[in-house]
Formats: C-alpha cells, sequence, structure tokens
C-alpha cells in the first residue's frame, strides 16, 4: 500500500492448514469480550464481533463508518447454529445447507429473537452463511458465539482479500488482525433470499446462479438497488467496491471491439493529460496506455475474481486518474465479476 496507518491492531499470523490453538483462543477472548477481530475466510477477510451483543455489532458500523441500515452477514460454524438464530427455515434452505455448506453461499431467512436488529439492518430476516476456511471455522467455534462480519474495509471501497489492505484501511480500529495470507476466491459470497416464495439471488458470487437453478428448478434475480429503499442484503444499495479513482466498464460481445473502445478511451483520456490504468486480461493485445495490469485469464474466470479487488487498490497506489476496464461475459462467476465491476464504477458502463 501507498502508505501505512500510524496506529496498527495486533497482528497474528495464522497458519491457513493448521491453525495454532492457542492464537485462536486469544482472538475468540477479544470476540466474547465485545471486541473486533478481522480474519480470512475464502471470499474477502471479515470484521468480526459477536452476533448476539448489539454494542458489538454497532462498533463493526463504527469502525467501518458503514451505514446503519446495511445488514451484516452472520458466519456460523455449524448448522445446528442456524436453528438458534432463524425462524421458519424451509425445507430447500436446510437441503442447500446440507448441500453447499460449508461454503460460499449466504442464506436469507426469518430471524429469531435472539438476533439485534442492529445486525439485520432494522430487518426482521438475518443473513447467515458457514465458511469452509480453517481460521474462520475454529474462531467461530472457540469463540462460541455466532460472528457477524461484513468485509473488513473502510465501508464503500473495495474489499480485502489479504491483511495489509485490513491494516491499511482500519488500522488500530480493530482489535486483532489474523494474518492468514491472501484469501482463495475474491469476491464475497452469493446472497440467496429465502423468504420469496421463489428464492431470489441478491447478490452473486462463486456460486453461480445456474448452479443454483439447476438445485432450486427456478430462481430470480433482484435488480441492484441504489435508490432509497431499505436494502434486504449487504452491497445492495449503498457504493460499494469504488477505488478513489474514475472507472469505465466496457462490455460487449465481442472482444476485439471492447479492446478497441477501450484503447479509444485511453488515448481520449491520456490526450486530456490524465494518467490512464486499464484492467486487462491475459488474451488482451498490448495496450498504450500509462499502467496496464493483467487481472486473469478470460478463459478461466475465477482468476479475474482472486485478483480484483487487489488491482483496484493498486490503481489507487499509482494514483492514476481514470480506470479502463474490459468486461467479461455475464455467465458463472463473470456475473458477480460484472456485479462489482459495475458497482465499483458507479455504473459507467459503455456497452459497445
Amino acid at each position: 500500500m501507498s502508505k501505512e496507518p500510524a496506529c496498527k491492531p495486533v497482528i497474528i499470523k495464522v497458519d491457513i492448514e493448521r491453525p495454532e490453538k492457542d492464537k485462536i483462543r486469544i482472538a475468540a477472548e477479544v470476540i466474547r469480550n465485545g471486541g473486533l477481530v478481522a480474519f480470512p475466510t475464502e471470499t474477502v477477510y471479515g470484521l468480526g464481533a459477536d452476533a448476539i451483543n448489539p454494542e458489538a455489532v454497532a462498533s463493526i458500523f463504527r469502525a467501518k463508518n458503514r451505514p446503519v441500515d446495511n445488514p451484516i452477514i452472520v458466519h456460523v460454524a455449524d448448522k445446528e447454529e442456524v436453528y438458534k438464530l432463524t425462524e421458519d427455515i424451509p425445507v430447500m434452505a436446510e437441503e442447500l445447507m446440507d448441500f453447499f455448506w460449508p461454503g460460499p453461499l449466504t442464506l436469507i431467512l426469518k430471524k429469531s429473537e435472539i438476533v439485534p436488529y442492529v445486525a439485520t439492518g432494522g430487518l426482521d430476516t438475518v443473513a447467515i452463511r458457514m465458511p469452509y476456511h480453517r481460521i474462520s471455522l475454529d474462531l467461530i467455534s472457540e469463540s462460541g458465539v455466532p460472528i457477524a462480519a461484513p468485509s473488513a474495509n473502510t465501508a464503500g471501497k473495495p474489499s480485502p482479500t489479504n491483511a495489509k489492505h485490513v491494516i491499511y484501511d482500519l488500522g488500530a480500529k480493530v482489535d486483532i488482525v489474523l494474518d492468514g495470507g491472501p484469501t482463495i476466491i475474491g469476491v464475497e459470497s452469493t446472497v440467496l433470499d429465502m423468504t420469496y416464495p421463489t428464492p431470489k439471488i441478491l447478490r452473486p458470487g462463486v456460486i453461480t446462479s445456474e448452479e443454483l437453478m439447476e438445485f432450486l428448478g427456478s430462481i430470480d434475480m433482484a435488480e441492484i438497488e441504489m435508490k432509497n429503499e431499505t436494502p434486504t442484503s449487504p452491497g445492495m444499495k449503498h457504493k460499494h467496491y469504488a477505488p478513489n479513482s474514475d472507472m469505465i466498464v466496457v462490455e460487449g460481445g465481442d472482444f476485439k471491439i471492447i479492446v478497441r473502445k477501450v484503447q479509444e478511451l485511453a488515448y481520449e483520456h491520456m490526450n486530456k493529460g490524465k494518467k490512464v490504468g486499464i484492467m486487462a486480461t491475459s488474451e488482451s493485445p498490448e495496450y498504450d496506455a500509462d499502467i496496464v495490469t493483467i487481472a486473469g485469464s478470460r478463459a478461466d474466470l475465477n482468476t479475474i475474481a482472486r485478483n480484483l479487488f487487489e488491482i483496484l487498490r493498486g490503481f489507487d497506489d499509482q494514483r492514476v486518474d481514470i480506470i479502463l476496464v474490459e468486461g467479461v461475459e455475464k455467465k458463472g462467476i463473470g456475473l458477480a465479476i460484472m456485479d462489482r465491476l459495475e458497482r465499483a464504477a458507479s455504473h459507467r458502463v459503455i456497452r459497445v
């Protein structure tokens, strides 16, 4: 990162394959005492607090400068915990938990009385998932409480995919950072609302609409909410994932036309004296721009997802004036990638 915060939290490096029990116990005690612990999941780093302690959850909002109407995902280490946190669990939700958990699928269900409204953005529903990252699971189990945890970054900024992002954004606002290295997936979980007659995807993720359609038979897809309605899922309404620089996404069906338009825009902005950064793919020709960064391969979109937020933060470090991005096909995990890119660009999208 370009600079270090004035104060740092306690940083504890943890083995991702065999998390050291003594290190996990230190962090778990902080959770039980109402403190904040940043920890890795398979998706991004989370900023965790005791989910059934209203003041602890409120401290998450203060640390992140997060709007209070933006719900937080509650993380569990055992399916049985879900029955304490929810009411009226549909049979299909139980089947989804059996099939996809632990994993990057968040289910929205009717909340029970023990879940404070501060964690749900004032809603009568709660978002729950069971991560498969060993550090996450051990921390939740050792804490003995479910852990509320949005991404461990300043609200609205690119999500953190390693510990240095957390430290840069939040500094001493966090009591402990469990450093488990870079995350595996790089984009947040799929959010599926089970309170509708037909389940609805509120946020796409690595568990794709195609996979869920095959399992459920039919699903709906929520439109991105940028209006004044109360958001029903993390990331639906408020500005998210945004770098400091302006950003434009170019999308379309023909890759050659996308490349041509990206280069055209690069020349246009460079001629105005602006510093231009391009997020390209390994299949791209050589661009003429101030900074060109390869996000991954169009043949394996998981590589792009894994690097996405790291690259957006890197452009900020290099103080570009504008970021130009090649869009990808909105299929599979490509839907999640384009969801994050379009939000980061404040929906400045050129379709060619």
